[in-house]
């Protein structure tokens, strides 16, 4: 589908890349990663021809169509509405109705058979490329994407850059094109929106390259993962957690090898020493350096994830209760976010916000770190709570004259310097990095400055709005470690599912205009949610339910316990199904993962659809299963 071979190429003296090699094949669903900077988003520039090779080559079909994802469309501006923007994907489709249109207006007038056969060979082009259902189409896919049947309709210019991209987005999936290359897709996604992309994509036929640092969303599609490191591109035949585990074994090994090396490198060295005075032994020990000097070098592993010791100082612990809303309500011109609703933040609480935009999770962050003055209610701080709050409009408030290190000792002058340079080496900034400008830095390298900066202030309540945006995987691996090691309370909103499983310990949504909580992880919340009826909700308020007085069953019938009877042997039946199914679903996903199967284009393409094949029948077992609980349940009752 798409060669790179022995690909180069420079940024002045820099090489990007050196002699990378790359087959992208039919049906590759695969995950580009790699540090901020590894060259990803270059890498996919260089395939649609933005950028040339300095060497070496990239080819493919001449009638290959790209659909292409990337952060400049957000340029893109129109005065129609975003309906129109988005069915602008279907240009032959939209050329047919112009002119099946202008050859009616003619037909009212000429009859003849010349206008009648060309009417009639337009309509049946139309008919054949599905014309006559694009505008459903597109609806559908705006609809999944987060756009009400009325949003659909504002002109594309009224709406913010996020929202924007998510209209580039939904044109490029209405084009099916051949191969779809996504840069951070997920940036300006919320969550539902996020979950139904990954639908969208996991039922997409075509070849897809993904940049993201989400590894939930790339696990949840890849089937391949492509390393940018050192300008080298480097397979693994799995998704992300499988290139994790598969990358340990294979750094294990290099660092045994690199190991084994060094103590050869050393004995031989040893023994060059020891005979190079003597004339007897010259020949042997030439001989020895020569074969040193042409021995291939086993580079040491580098660690990309290093564990980060963070130390956190605040002057007094708070009292136990860190925040307590009551009676809060909040609305904006035609839209309600908050409406008498409650919520108590404890010591020691590490509380994820999670939610569709526009759903308030901002607007309630606001409130609980007293940005937001402007709703009724009260937000009141508990006994000795000292709090700091991240956002992303906290970059512009960097002093871009200043280096790294100034940066920090202006906002902390209660850490040292040694505990300072400590901090920002966590957050990937070693040695003279410290020394840098802010002004020279990209937009990630300032997040981690301006975090850097909100983990060293005084405060034991930390209000953390999106601090993962703009974060590689490595970054926010350091940020999971520092709010793990944080002894305070903190309040976060982010769409990262990962980093929300990892430091949440309480997950707060909004739902009928009330705070609600969950208390669990997010991955417990999700698993109960999946399963919970549709609008219920624990209470937020902590209120205890008046016990309903229990009623008596009837006795059960003769027909009613063996029915109930039967049905727990087919459960039972069932669940043995689907236990041998994971079995039969993990053998044919070992064997997509095998070299001598990804290599082959119809090994591939046949082992992908028997696959997809079982995987569909495994997911409607697992529907049986639940259907059969539920009416064994309500037989119960």
């Amino acid at each position: 589908m798409i060669s790179i071979n022995n690909l180069t190429f420079e940024i002045g003296s820099r090489a990007l890349y050196e002699e990378a090699n790359w087959h992208i094949k039919p049906g590759d669903k695969a995950g580009l990663i790699g540090a901020n900077g590894a060259g990803k988003s270059t890498l996919l520039k260089l395939i649609v021809g933005d950028y040339s090779p300095t060497a070496g080559s990239i080819s493919m079909a001449k009638d290959l169509k790209i659909g292409y994802l990337n952060q400049d469309l957000l340029s893109y501006h129109s005065e129609k509405s975003i309906l129109h923007v988005a069915m602008e994907a279907f240009e032959r489709q939209n050329q047919l109705h112009a002119e099946i249109e202008l050859l009616l207006q003619k037909l009212e007038t000429d009859y003849s058979d010349d206008i009648l056969n060309k009417l009639s060979d337009k309509q049946m082009e139309f008919d054949a490329l599905d014309g006559y259902n694009i505008e459903f189409r597109a609806h559908e896919i705006l609809a999944g994407l987060g756009f009400s049947e009325e949003e659909q309709q504002r002109p594309l210019a009224t709406f913010s850059g996020g929202w924007r991209m998510r209209v580039m987005l939904a044109r490029i999936l209405l084009q099916t094109p051949d191969i779809l290359l996504l840069d951070e897709p997920t940036n300006h996604l919320d969550l539902p929106s996020i979950k139904w992309l990954e639908n969208y994509l996991q039922a997409f036929e075509g070849a897809i390259v993904i940049v993201s640092h989400d590894r939930y969303f790339l696990d949840r599609i890849i089937n391949k993962t492509v390393e940018s490191r050192k300008g080298k591109l480097t397979v693994y035949a799995g998704n992300y957690t499988f290139y994790m585990e598969e990358k340990s074994l294979r750094e294990e090994i290099q660092s045994n090898q690199f190991k084994n090396q060094q103590a050869k490198i050393k004995q031989e060295e040893k023994l060059i020493e020891r005979f190079r005075a003597k004339a007897s032994k010259a020949k042997m020990v030439q001989s020895r350096i020569k074969a040193l000097d042409r021995m291939e070098k086993i580079d040491d592993v580098d660690d990309d994830n290093p564990a980060v010791n963070f130390s956190f100082k605040f002057s007094k612990p708070s009292g136990r209760h860190v925040v307590t809303l009551e009676h809060v309500s909040k609305s904006y011109p035609n839209l309600e976010i908050l409406q008498d609703t409650g919520a108590i933040i404890e010591k020691g609480d590490k509380i994820a916000l999670i939610g569709a935009n526009g759903k308030g999770k901002s607007t309630l962050l606001r409130i609980v770190a007293d940005a937001d003055q402007e709703f009724s209610g009260s937000s009141t701080k508990g006994h000795n709570v000292s709090q700091t709050f991240f956002a992303q409009h906290q970059l512009e408030a960097l002093h871009l004259e200043n280096n790294l290190l100034q940066e920090l000792v202006t906002f902390a002058p209660k850490h040292t310097e040694t505990e300072l340079r400590s901090i920002l080496g966590c957050f990937l900034f070693t040695g003279d990095d410290v020394f840098k400008k802010i002004k020279v830095l990209s937009g990630g390298e300032k997040s981690r400055v301006a975090l850097a900066k909100a983990l060293t202030a005084d405060a034991n309540f930390l209000v953390l709005d999106e601090p993962t945006n703009h974060l590689d995987m490595a970054s926010v691996n350091i940020l999971i470690q520092a709010l793990q090691q944080y002894e305070g309370t903190l309040i976060v909103v982010s769409h990262d599912r990962y980093f929300l499983d990892h430091v949440a310990n309480k997950i707060w949504f909004i739902e009928d205009k009330k705070i609600k909580e969950y208390p669990g992880t997010y991955e417990e919340y999700e698993t109960w949610n999946a399963k919970r009826p549709v609008n219920s909700a624990p209470k937020a308020e902590k209120k205890i339910a008046k016990e309903e007085p229990k009623k008596e069953k009837a006795a059960p019938n003769e027909d009613h316990t063996r029915l109930l009877s039967r049905k727990n042997k087919e459960l039972a039946l069932l669940e043995q199904k689907i236990a041998e199914g994971e079995r039969e679903l993990k053998a044919l996903e070992l064997h997509l993962a095998k070299e001598d199967t990804y290599s082959d284009a119809t090994k591939l393409q046949e082992a992908t659809r028997a696959y997809n094949s079982y995987k569909a029948s495994f997911e409607k077992m697992q529907l049986d299963w639940e259907q059969l609980a539920e009416e064994i349940m309500a037989l119960d009752d």
